[in-house]
């Protein structure tokens, strides 16, 4: 191992190096590297895209916001689902789009009709929210929204995940999402433990949703991670029996097994990580 510059400097001038510092300029680098988040290897990558786009396939929701690519359409549906239930957002979609179906109509509305209109999703700066992002397409950029992540995010209202959302869904981008749900599933098939994608570890679970991502189907999967986290892999009570993921997750009964009998015990599928102990269930 090689010391610091600073340590070399200190011995080739004849000063005396505390052992520690000499230990720490020796160490520091390679501790630095050791710890560094990990990403899933190409097979553990592959895996996942087979078994999540093949359940999705079979089992996902048909909802109205999955049958358009109407960018306005999706921001909508984006907006409303936040903190909110799909079976709460369903008519209230609806009652939006035939009330408000462009973002000029939006732009134009009073506020005080927007906000009546949006009763009883509650979060109400939400359609205030929206309203803007409307007034600002209509008057900046031709009464569309843009289709490039930058421009979107400098929407007031529109984050890393919503935007992830827009360019994948209306544009067909290749473009990362990250919500409770999805946050949900790739901490605990990858990481073994529970994640809401808001504390600690969240710039790493994005780090793992990108690479997970494949070229194409991107529309397909980014949907069945969100309906994989809706549906089977909940905040309580995760169904774990009945996952497509069940076998490569580490916080899966299933996966611990497996991994029990196999001669080479637990392996988690994320290059450089070995013998993680996962954690069982929910935690929340």
């Amino acid at each position: 191992m090689t010391p610091r510059p600073a340590v070399r400097a200190a011995r080739a001038a004849g000063r005396r190096v505390p052992a520690r510092q000499a230990a720490r300029g020796a160490a520091g680098p390679a501790l630095h590297e050791a710890t560094a988040p990990s990403l899933p290897d190409a097979a553990a990558r592959r895996r996942f895209r087979t078994a999540l786009l093949a359940w999705y396939r079979r089992h996902g929701r048909d909802l109205p916001w999955r049958r358009t690519d109407d960018p306005y359409h999706i921001l909508v549906s984006e907006v409303m689902l936040q903190q909110t239930q799909v079976d709460r957002v369903l008519p209230k979609y609806e009652e939006w789009l035939a009330k408000y179906p462009s973002l000029e109509a939006l732009a134009e509305a009073p506020e005080t009709e927007v906000s009546r209109t949006w009763y009883p999703l509650g979060y109400n700066i939400r359609p205030r929210r929206l309203q803007s992002i409307a007034r600002e397409a209509i008057a900046h950029f031709d009464g569309r929204l843009p289709d490039d992540e930058a421009t979107l995010r400098s929407f007031k209202g529109i984050g890393a995940y919503t935007a992830g959302a827009v360019m994948s869904f209306a544009f067909g981008r290749r473009a990362a999402i990250l919500d409770t749900n999805v946050a949900r599933v790739l901490a605990r098939v990858f990481l073994g433990r529970t994640a809401d994608g808001k504390g600690p570890g969240t710039r790493h679970l994005w780090a793992i949703s990108r690479a997970v991502l494949p070229h194409k189907h991107v529309f397909d999967f980014n949907q069945g991670l969100m309906d994989l986290g809706a549906m089977v892999c909940t905040a309580r009570k995760p169904r774990c029996l009945v996952c497509p993921l069940a076998r490569q997750c580490v916080s899966s009964p299933l996966h611990r097994a497996g991994a029990a009998r196999s001669p080479g015990g637990h392996r988690a599928g994320v290059a450089g990580q070995s013998g993680r102990k996962p954690h069982g269930g929910e935690t929340r």
